[in-house]
């Protein structure tokens, strides 16, 4: 997923030094979050939406509703599925076309959060046991890119469906008197929300792991690896990433780091929520 030939060697060099004297080129601690901002009902036509942002990084997420068929093996849950689209006006290296393999894996680690920890209650979405359920897409674009596109998306992800409406149904019978169609109304209700899934993103870079790695630091990172955690403090999602690899103890490291930083997050997600749209700032606290 990096681009390793995005910055000069020199710089490359200068970024490792600062690191290897425990600095960043930001000036942030190693286990510090850039700024996070959210705002809340971004597209009024859409069922739920936000626009996230994390330093510079941009995504901005829509919740649409519709209804379908439940999975053969899953009769009584409905459908959530999550897309990410890098558009090209987000960065240079972005091109339009098919969804590729960057993309594709945003977007699994994203869904994997939010299904895994089941943050949506799925038997919520079902309307008719079997036959009609709720198929809930969350779309992802990616409007600016400067690193760590996982954290951004898994929060733009979460903020959309807090506040999302889907509409009330009537449901119709045959002349039996069994459930077998449904007709909108125009009244709506929330989706039902479990839990709160929340990510946190490492580089490694030499010897040093940071969290929540800038584009310059992602283009010299020997390894990634994002961890997911629910408002239980359980894990529900992981990624690694690149080619370099992670220690047990490093592993265990960043477990501990992460667990406290999606808690310091989620605890402020509804202060960091924006729904006036307010202009945003690029310090690097939450």
């Amino acid at each position: 997923m990096t681009n390793a030939g995005l910055i000069s060697l020199v710089e490359r060099e200068h970024i490792q030094s600062l690191l290897d004297h425990g600095k960043r080129t930001d000036g942030r601690l190693f286990e510090e979050f850039r700024k996070i901002a959210i705002v809340s009902s971004y597209i009024q036509k859409a069922e739920g939406s936000a626009m996230a942002k994390l330093g510079k990084s941009k995504v901005l997420a829509g919740v649409k509703a519709q209804i379908g068929n439940p999975f053969p093996d899953t009769p009584e849950a409905g459908v959530v599925t999550t897309t990410v689209e890098l558009v090209p006006i987000a960065s240079p290296d972005f091109e339009s076309g098919p969804p590729r393999a960057r993309a594709i894996e945003i977007a699994r680690v994203t869904d994997r959060a939010i299904r895994e920890s089941k943050a949506v209650n799925p038997k919520s979405l079902v309307i008719i046991p079997g036959k009609k359920v709720w198929v809930i897409f969350i779309d992802l674009y990616v409007l600016d890119y400067d690193g760590n596109l996982f954290d951004a998306c898994t929060l733009a992800a979460v903020a959309a469906l807090r506040n999302a409406q889907i509409p009330d149904v009537k449901i119709i019978n045959d002349a039996e008197g069994n459930p077998e169609d449904v007709e909108l109304l125009e009244t709506t209700h929330p989706i039902v929300m479990d839990h709160i899934p929340v990510s946190c993103t490492f580089a490694k870079i030499g010897k040093n792991i940071i969290v929540d790695p800038i584009l310059k630091e992602e283009s010299i990172q020997d390894a990634r690896i994002t961890l997911a955690f629910t408002e239980e403090n359980k894990i529900c999602a992981t990624q690694k990433g690149e080619s370099g690899s992670f220690s047990l103890d490093e592993i265990k490291k960043c477990i501990d780091i992460a667990s406290e930083r999606t808690k310091e997050i989620r605890s402020k997600l509804d202060s960091i929520t924006d729904p006036k749209g307010n202009p945003w700032s690029d310090d690097h606290t939450s």
